[in-house]
């Protein structure tokens, strides 16, 4: 199967995530070696890097709080209110269904006992390394990985699907990123890509990662503590969601470094297409005095003000979060009630400094929010 089809295909297969034991975990994070993203939640920050006037830095590594998710100008954290928008905005939402499309959680609780999402773990400089033999090795970083039979893999240790797994050095502020990610004497991955968390380097023009898009997968993923922690101060979450869309062009635009399309319709959006909640949607009212309400006005804030990232192939309007701190019931549901149909897509190309770089920096005409 080429890489397009199998993007196609694992897309459509969500499966829940499975954490390591908590006593395994304990026992880890005792000896320095590991992290549970179960034992994030119990981290006292919440994800955001403040000035001593309490303004927002960058969002930080939830479990690694010295790290930033990439520099406070990436495109990723980058406030695109203001942007104008994009021509092809109309036909982008008619190819994705959008007036017929709720948008869809990709995680939360399963009946299964098990939340599901994207996991990733928090190492240090003092796990193992192991190399891995990839299927696409021409695209992947060679490594070595900090990977592991304590790595949590999307989908649990014995799911099909994307079976992703991503790793954060707190040591270094290392991020890697595998796909189809399998752990036995020898390791294997489909794709896998390691990025330095104080740089905005991208990935070399026409190389994958561990998705469709060649972008990094955490720092578009919604984190619940993150969540949380803005429902209750009130101080915005600052960064993009990555999110999929069931028929991709053959093309990409910047930031992202690759396509899985399956034409090239105009008509169609490519990887990279920024897409933003409209201004004039009714945050206020969506959900009035529901559990969880504030909590869900925080993400439609963050779609409103930072929006999603077209980043892999999959159903329609499907946006990712991680699978720990697991997600309360209540708050997956009233996300599932936003309309695809008050979204529009915006043009960002005016922010990029450089195609090699994930940099974003207004300029005349060029307004960040």
């Amino acid at each position: 199967m080429d890489r397009l089809d199998g993007f196609r295909v694992r897309r459509f297969v969500r499966n829940i995530a499975i954490a390591p034991p908590l006593a395994i975990t304990a026992l880890l994070a005792v000896a320095g070696l590991a992290a549970s993203p179960a034992a994030e939640v119990l981290h006292p920050l919440p994800g955001l890097r403040a000035t001593g006037n309490g303004a927002v830095m960058s969002t930080a590594v939830p479990g690694a709080p010295l790290c930033p998710m990439f520099p406070a100008s990436n495109i990723w954290n980058t406030n695109v209110s203001k942007l104008p928008v994009d021509s092809h905005s109309a036909a982008w939402l008619r190819s994705m269904d959008s007036a017929h499309t709720y948008l869809h959680p990709d995680f939360g609780p399963d009946q299964g006992g098990y939340p599901y999402g994207i996991p990733y773990t928090i190492v240090t400089s003092r796990h193992p390394l192991v190399k891995i033999t990839f299927q696409y090795a021409s695209e992947s970083d060679k490594g070595p990985y900090p990977f592991g039979q304590d790595t949590p893999i999307e989908g649990g240790k014995n799911a099909s699907g994307d079976r992703h797994a991503i790793m954060v050095n707190k040591t270094t502020c290392t991020l890697y990123e595998l796909w189809d990610a399998r752990y036995s004497r020898h390791p294997t991955a489909g794709s896998g890509a390691i990025w330095h968390l104080r740089s905005n380097a991208l990935r070399p023009a026409g190389w994958t990662s561990a998705d469709a898009a060649g972008l990094p997968i955490l720092p578009g993923l919604l984190n619940f503590q993150q969540v949380a922690y803005s429902a209750r101060t009130g101080k915005p979450i600052t960064h993009a969601i990555r999110f999929t869309a069931q028929t991709t062009r053959t093309a990409y635009i910047w930031p992202a470094r690759h396509e899985a399309g399956a034409s090239n319709n105009l008509g169609l959006p490519p990887m990279g297409a920024r897409f933003r909640l409209k201004p004039g949607f009714d945050i206020k009212r969506f959900c009035r005095n529901a559990p969880y309400c504030k909590d869900a006005k925080a993400v439609l804030i963050e779609m409103r003000d930072y929006g999603l990232i077209l980043a892999d192939n999959g159903s329609n309007w499907y946006f990712q979060g991680a699978a720990y701190p697991q997600w309360p019931d209540a708050l997956v549901s009233l996300l599932k009630g936003i309309p695809a149909s008050a979204f529009q897509a915006v043009d960002d190309s005016c922010l990029m400094v450089s195609r090699n770089s994930g940099e974003a920096k207004a300029k005349r005409g060029c307004r960040i929010g």
